[in-house]
Order: C-alpha cells, then sequence, then structure tokens
C-alpha cells in the first residue's frame, strides 16, 4: 500500500467540511469565495470573446450578417426601388453613371449566458480543484471579459437543489450579482441526504432555451454527466441561432487511475477503497471515459459547436485565453 504522502493527492473534501473554515486553504480548493471571484477581474483582459458572427437584432458591437443603416460601410451597389436617397453614393454614381447607394453592416450586441453545473458530481477532485470551483473561476473570468467588451450578462446556476435564473444586463453590476449567486448557492454546502434524487441538467437546458435570445454566446460549464437522450436536442436547437461553447470539466483521476494499489477515497463522511490492480478495471474505466469526452466532442461537431475541456489541475485563465485565441485565427 502507498505510502501516506502519496495517498493525500487522492482524498478529496466534502462541500460541507470545507463550509466550516472561512478563508482556509479550502478555499478555492473545494468552494470559492465572492473575493477571489471579484479579483479574476484582471485576468480576464487577456481573454477575448469576439464572435465571428451575431445574430441578434439590437445594437451594439458586434458585426452582424443583416444589412441596414449603422456605422460601418460595406458596399456601393445599383440603386433599387424604395431605398433611401440619403444613402445614394454620388461618387460611384457620378463615375459609372448609373444610380448606386451606399449599404451598410450594422453593428449588433449580445448577450452572454453561463449555464453553470453545480451537481454534485461537481464536487470532486483527487488533485488540483473541485470540477465545480475550476467551473466556477472559468464562468467568472468570461463573465468579466464579457462586459469588458460591452456584452449583456446572463445566465443560470443549477444544481439538484435550486436553479438561480440571471437576466441579461450591462454592468459590473451584473457581474457582481453574477458572483454573488455563484459563490453563494446552497450547492456548496449540500448533502447527499438533502438532495432530490432526480436529476436537473434536462430541465436546466430547457429553461436556457427560455432564456436565450437569438445571437447570443451561450457558455455551457460542466462535467456532462446524466444529461439523457433529449438533451442533444435542445443544444441543437439553441446552436441554430447561438454561438454555443461546451466547456468540458474532468478529473486526471476519471481519464486515467493511479498506478498499482489500494486507494481510499472519502467524500468528508464515507471512505472506500480503490484497487487498481486489475488491468481489465483499468482499461474499462479508461474507455468509459473516452467514450463520455468522445460523445460530447461528436456533439459539438454535428451542431457546430465550441470544445474546451480542462483538467482540475489546468489553469482556467490559460486555458481559455488560449483556446479563445486559436479560436479567433
Amino acid at each position: 500500500m502507498p505510502g501516506l504522502a502519496s495517498l493525500k493527492k487522492y482524498f478529496f473534501r466534502s462541500p460541507v467540511a470545507a463550509e466550516s473554515a472561512d478563508d482556509s486553504p479550502a478555499d478555492n480548493l473545494v468552494r470559492v469565495s465572492s473575493r477571489s471571484l471579484i479579483a479574476l477581474r484582471q485576468q480576464a483582459e487577456s481573454i477575448s470573446l469576439k464572435a465571428i458572427k451575431i445574430l441578434a437584432p439590437q445594437s451594439g458591437g458586434y458585426l452582424s450578417p443583416f444589412k441596414g443603416r449603422g456605422m460601418d460601410f460595406e458596399e456601393s451597389r445599383m440603386y433599387q426601388p424604395g431605398d433611401d436617397i440619403r444613402n445614394i453614393d454620388w461618387r460611384v454614381t457620378a463615375r459609372t453613371g448609373d444610380t448606386h447607394t451606399k449599404v451598410f453592416r450594422e453593428e449588433r450586441e449580445r448577450a452572454v449566458l453561463m449555464w453553470v453545473d453545480l451537481r454534485q458530481p461537481m464536487f470532486f477532485a483527487t488533485r488540483g480543484v473541485f470540477k465545480a470551483v475550476q467551473a466556477s473561476k472559468a464562468a467568472a473570468l468570461l463573465a468579466w471579459s464579457a462586459i469588458q467588451q460591452g456584452d449583456r450578462l446572463g445566465g443560470l446556476i443549477f444544481s439538484e437543489q435550486r436553479h438561480e435564473e440571471l437576466r441579461p444586463q450591462r454592468s459590473d453590476r451584473a457581474v457582481l450579482h453574477f458572483i454573488k449567486q455563484l459563490s453563494h448557492h446552497p450547492a456548496w454546502s449540500a448533502t447527499k441526504e438533502n438532495l432530490p434524487q432526480n436529476g436537473t441538467a434536462l430541465q436546466a437546458l430547457i429553461r436556457l432555451r427560455r432564456v436565450a435570445r437569438p445571437g447570443s454566446l451561450v457558455v455551457l460549464l460542466s462535467d456532462f454527466r446524466n444529461l439523457g437522450q433529449q438533451a442533444e436536442s435542445h443544444l441543437m436547437h439553441l446552436a441554430r441561432h447561438n454561438d454555443v461553447m461546451l466547456i468540458f470539466f474532468y478529473d486526471p483521476l476519471e481519464s486515467q487511475l493511479p498506478p498499482n494499489g489500494l486507494y481510499p477515497i472519502s467524500d468528508g463522511q464515507n471512505t472506500l477503497l480503490l484497487n487498481t490492480s486489475d488491468a481489465a478495471v483499468c482499461n474499462s474505466h479508461e474507455e468509459r471515459f473516452q467514450q463520455h469526452r468522445d460523445e460530447i466532442q461528436n456533439l459539438c461537431r454535428r451542431h457546430g459547436m465550441y470544445y474546451l475541456e480542462c483538467a482540475t489541475t489546468d489553469s482556467p485563465q490559460q486555458r481559455l485565453a488560449d483556446a479563445l485565441r486559436l479560436r479567433r485565427k
């Protein structure tokens, strides 16, 4: 059996155990604080959410495929009945002898919606930080980036207990309200005994579809466990009129079991021994994880959604900055 030092990295605390230690080392490992998420504002400057295409009808700061009067000149074309005579391009008209009119590409604004999963499977890690902590940090970074670029921020934070729906707003106050709802969500202090038995991810997707308006950027932060077969239908409808990004969070132990041995794993209340000596068990474990990851990636390919993954040992800021920089290229 491995020594005590080796055992520690395969032990994870429950959110209940962490709650009693304010400003302790457990903060930002197994839970988040408003202060730590607010402090991510400066890091968010390295993350750009500039859209490739925006379909929203409002005015604002993003280029839209819809053409009409706006700030940016698009082209000159032959005059057509019904065109506004104020838009006649007199220089082209004089040069060609045919009446031409200017066409502008309007600027549009968009809403950025965060769909943050705080169900119990997200409260797990064997190293690094809880998946829920990584998702919360990534959501806060994207929220700050959205506001810095003039977007409206909204979202849906959900667990087995509660759904918090936030209507899109544009201001620093919107980010602070989002962070407060995220860091004070009851999921951080939930126990298995007071949780409903039915999953809520599908209901959260249905509510997200009701909130999302065409042209939004929708970011789903989750490990995407137990979504069900109907989830693809809702994601497909979201992707038809929105930019959709799926950020998949996982722990290294979920992708690959540790070397041969017996490893105690605890949720703060119960402890079990994980035996990694059986090669067949290890291979089956890795295959299940890879199948789950492949399903998410294939889902994104089928419906033109953007895929990003983040391990519990990664830097969310670095993963987002690198991935979104590559996406723009």
